[in-house]
């Protein structure tokens, strides 16, 4: 397991969560991509070697993706 895990909640731009949930599938340190129902639309599991190279992941590769309205990162505590 890499150093960093956590839980993106992830509220897609209207329309775009089917577009979302495909490219996230296929993002380095993606491990799992749920679509779910309520506030998000998504839910990621994901795993980084270390606090800033998951914020950078979440910025530059989740965000970017112009189908993001909103993200929250929970990251996960137990060893």
């Amino acid at each position: 397991m890499a150093g960093t895990s956590a839980y993106i909640l992830i509220e897609a731009m209207p329309g775009k969560a089917i577009e979302l949930y495909n490219l996230g599938k296929s993002l380095p340190g993606v491990r799992e991509i749920h679509m779910v129902t309520g506030p998000y639309d998504l839910i990621a599991f994901v795993e980084a070697d270390d606090l800033k190279a998951m914020g950078e992941m979440i910025v530059k590769k989740i965000q970017a993706t112009g189908f993001v309205a909103r993200t929250l990162t929970c990251i996960t505590v137990e060893e």
